[in-house]
């Protein structure tokens, strides 16, 4: 048998009388014909390409819990072993509700998005609640934590967060819309959002802060009397 009229012969080969050999291009039983088995083209029986119908999307369930996500940094750690090097990743997470609650955590894993996922559940587990005035701090406070010590003061309304890094990401997420910050000493990214969340859970409203100094129970609130019965009793003495 030549090779013109193999079975499955280079394309457009011509037989032994003129005709295309069973392999040639197009034919009914050559690799690139319409209906070959290896045919992965369109309309083929193994068709696997562009013929194919839109691939079916699975419904994705993402619980809407309001809360406010910051991936502040992410480190690549190389750990040298007697058999190689390990590497792992570090994402430095904050979470919070924009109305006062905020949280920390360093997440650690192999890859990138098990180290966000850890460090997110982390920092939702570690929420806690700080004081605010409106859409900024009560007060002034200063904080220091390692080398990294955070200034913050409070600002006037449509001033915006005056701030960069960790902290603007902090003030974000916790729900200050107008702050000025000023970071000294160590420029250690976790340093200073760990100097950040200490100055905010040393914030004190100031009203009850001096009620507390006096002496004074604001818990329960202090009976008001009846202006009825007091304009009773003032025109009854007055006769």
């Amino acid at each position: 048998m030549t090779q013109q009229n193999r079975p499955g012969g280079p394309p457009g080969a011509r037989g032994g009388g003129g005709n295309r050999g069973r392999g040639g291009r197009g034919g009914p039983g050559g690799p690139g014909g319409p209906g070959g088995p290896g045919d992965r083209g369109r309309g083929g029986p193994g068709e696997r390409g562009r013929g194919r119908g839109p691939r079916r999307e699975r419904p994705q369930e993402r619980e809407d819990s309001g809360l406010e996500e910051r991936v502040i940094k992410i480190r690549r750690v190389s750990k040298v072993v007697k058999g190689g090097r390990h590497l792992s990743f570090n994402a430095l997470v904050v979470v919070g509700d924009s109305e006062g609650k905020v949280g920390m955590s360093l997440g650690k894993a192999k890859a990138v998005p098990d180290a966000v996922r850890k460090g997110t559940a982390g920092a939702k587990r570690e929420m806690k609640p700080v004081v605010l005035s409106g859409t900024t701090l009560p007060h002034e406070i200063q904080a220091k934590f390692g080398g990294a010590k955070v200034l913050l003061r409070p600002a006037a309304p449509g001033t915006g967060i005056i701030a960069g890094g960790g902290v603007r990401a902090v003030m974000e997420v916790v729900g200050v819309k107008d702050v000025l910050s000023k970071t000294f000493g160590s420029s250690n990214t976790l340093n200073i959002v760990r100097a950040t969340l200490l100055a905010l859970s040393l914030l004190r409203d100031p009203k009850t802060e001096a009620a507390r100094r006096m002496g004074i129970d604001i818990s329960t609130p202090t009976p008001q009397p009846d202006p009825v019965a007091v304009a009773v009793a003032s025109a009854a003495n007055a006769e």
